[in-house]
């Protein structure tokens, strides 16, 4: 295919996927139960940070986060007691476990008490065409306060090679508005042309396919070379495209 012939027809896959039926079985559908922009911020990121595995099971126990911290998320943050944080003991999604959901809403109260809340971090971090050292910053920061060794592995860092994911799966949901309104753009001072696709098994084959990532491994700097091509696509809204390489992957099986 020629740029335009694949421009075309990844163009027409995301409209085909980024609707507001994506919602019913992804795990965006968790915060976007909430109203108030730190509660979605908050069950956004918890969510985010446990969706690796199967997706049912993702969405279930990012959940049971939610009912877990009284379906009041920036409330239960703000002011938890240490009897709160022992009611999350139960919670296990695979590695991580309520020992590291304790620390994430301890961390979390750290942020908005002290760095203008999670958007306050990376739009202070935020590069014009990248997000990728704003999440290591944003990493150093959240793990600023005693923590259990453990927990450090939740938080990706691209600095020391990883794709961030997960991160980057976030950064989609908060920055880019979205006229389906599947992802919120909720903060308005993050250029969504900053943003890096959320790299995974699924978008990785389905990039090689088509020729927009040669590099092997899914990892930083695959993250940069599928970016680079993106943004070639649509140099304004090139995050647009993990609907589109996201769908192909999973219900196409491309």
């Amino acid at each position: 295919m020629t740029r335009q012939e694949l421009k075309d027809f990844l163009d027409a896959k995301v409209v085909q996927y980024n609707t507001p039926e994506f919602l019913e079985t992804d795990p965006i559908c968790i915060p976007h139960r909430f109203d108030k922009k730190e509660d979605i911020e908050i069950s956004g990121f918890l969510t985010a940070t446990i969706a690796w595995g199967n997706r049912k099971s993702i969405i279930k126990n990012a959940r049971q986060i939610t009912e877990l911290i009284d379906l009041a998320p920036h409330d239960f943050v703000m002011g938890h007691t240490e009897n709160d944080l022992k009611s999350l003991d139960s919670f296990v999604h695979r590695t991580f476990n309520g020992t590291d959901l304790a620390f994430f809403v301890t961390a979390l109260r750290h942020l908005y008490s002290n760095h203008n809340g999670l958007e306050g971090v990376f739009t202070r971090y935020a590069e014009k065409n990248s997000l990728q050292s704003a999440i290591t910053a944003f990493k150093g920061h959240f793990f600023e306060l005693k923590h259990p060794l453990r927990t450090t592995k939740h938080i990706s860092d691209p600095a020391r090679g990883s794709a961030a994911k997960r991160i980057n799966m976030f950064l989609r949901w908060m920055v880019r508005k979205d006229p389906q309104e599947v992802d919120f753009g909720l903060w308005k001072g993050i250029s969504p042309a900053a943003l890096s696709c959320p790299l995974d098994v699924h978008s990785g084959n389905v990039a090689r396919k088509l020729g927009l990532l040669k590099r092997k491994q899914n990892d930083a700097r695959a993250v940069l070379e599928l970016d680079l091509n993106l943004r070639k696509l649509d140099p304004e809204d090139p995050v647009k495209y993990d609907f589109a390489l996201f769908g192909l992957g999973v219900f196409e099986k491309f």
